[in-house]
């Protein structure tokens, strides 16, 4: 089935760069450009396209405030914003996410070629359109009717939330799991928790601000969190999160202390390590090889924290494309850890906790406003178990 794209950039030089990388696929169809936000909000309800490309920064309606209004209007077709990458366009790109926007890709930079920039951006934007429109156009399944076991439904509260209603509705329709619906493993015997271990990626940024805001007293452990997003990035999301709760949230440093109550995110192009200091429990930052094609790598993060803490982990997995953390959390879940999952309803791309929970390791998929409530609640009752403090 033919994929209908609508292409917004003030620039033409990126139009038809943006043009040439979706002509190249067979099954893919440029059915409209527009030069800025405005003639994007008239050109996506006369065309109606399977998904829309818009850049950040344009004239008279930019790609924050075209976001924005196709989300009040009930637009639910999928958003991958085109940015910069840099402090302004990371921070603009955030912004972008906050109003309703599926996911990014960012534009090419001192590339020594058009050869080159069309296969950067074809390398990142390609995967990305199939995964927001195959989940768009794909019917609810059975599988969105599997909730966190015997626990009650739980709503995020919190005046810094930044989630809304009109961002509700531009959560995409889940994809159909293509195999048998997976078994929850059953619930663990109760143990320590000495850390939550958190992974994410396509519409992760506002996952992780329901998550955030959703823990209304902070952890008496520390969360860190993988969130597949370039240098900078990460930057702009820790502060944006920072604003959002009683934690803590801080991008990773080399040797940087993990604490209860804060959450460390690893920086763009760094895997993020757990390491053992003395008596303490240090974050190291490494640029070995891409894992699942990322760096930094879900796995990574979750194989270092089983190494050190064995199943004394709570690992969390939520939406994202590809199966990152499927290893990691099986080693986890085979350790004595809990693993829990978002649910295919409400992640934009049911990746990997898809893959985490038809491997067999979850032990709850839960919505997206159930994760703070079911972490808080996990921790809370395998320290009173296990008498620590």
């Amino acid at each position: 089935m033919t994929i209908k794209a609508l292409v917004v950039d003030d620039s033409v030089v990126i139009r038809r760069l943006v043009v040439q990388v979706l002509e190249a696929e067979p099954d893919f169809e440029v059915v409209g450009m527009a030069a800025n936000g405005k003639i994007a909000l008239t050109k996506t309800e006369q065309l109606n396209p399977d998904i829309v490309i818009m850049d950040v920064e344009m004239p008279e309606m930019n790609g924050i405030e075209a976001v924005r209004e196709l989300r009040k209007r009930g637009t639910r077709t999928p958003i991958i914003m085109f940015s910069t990458l840099t402090e302004r366009g990371a921070l603009a790109t955030i912004d972008a996410l906050s109003a309703g926007a599926s996911d990014y890709v960012a534009k090419p930079s001192n590339m020594g070629s058009v050869t080159e920039s069309l296969h950067a951006v074809a390398e990142q934007l390609v995967p990305k359109i199939r995964a927001l429109v195959s989940a768009r156009r794909q019917p609810r399944s059975a599988l969105t009717m599997m909730r966190a076991s015997t626990q009650p439904a739980t709503t995020a509260t919190g005046t810094g939330l930044l989630a809304s209603q009109n961002r509700r509705e531009s959560v995409a329709a889940p994809a159909a799991p293509t195999g048998p619906a997976p078994q929850l493993r059953p619930t663990p015997k109760p143990h320590p928790i000495r850390a939550v271990v958190l992974g994410c990626s396509t519409g992760g940024p506002e996952a992780l601000s329901r998550v955030v805001a959703g823990l209304i007293e902070p952890l008496p452990v520390p969360v860190v969190v993988v969130q597949h997003m370039p240098p900078v990035f990460t930057k702009q999301l820790a502060a944006r999160l920072n604003n959002l709760g009683p934690h803590r949230v801080t991008e990773a440093q080399q040797g940087e202390e993990l604490r209860a109550g804060t959450i460390h995110i690893a920086p763009g192009d760094w895997h993020l390590k757990l390491a053992q200091q003395g008596v303490s429990v240090t974050c190291e930052l490494v640029q070995s090889e891409p894992v699942n094609y990322c760096r930094p790598s879900v796995d990574v993060l979750f194989q270092s924290a089983h190494e050190l803490y064995g199943g004394e982990l709570l690992s969390v997995v939520l939406t994202g494309m590809g199966s990152d953390g499927r290893v990691g959390a099986g080693l986890i879940a085979q350790a004595g850890g809990t693993v829990i999952v978002q649910d295919q309803a409400t992640s934009v791309v049911w990746g990997m906790p898809g893959a985490v929970a038809t491997a067999g390791f979850a032990h709850r998929i839960v919505p997206i406003d159930e994760i703070a409530p079911t972490i808080a609640r996990v921790v809370a009752a395998t320290q009173r178990a296990t008498g620590q403090k």
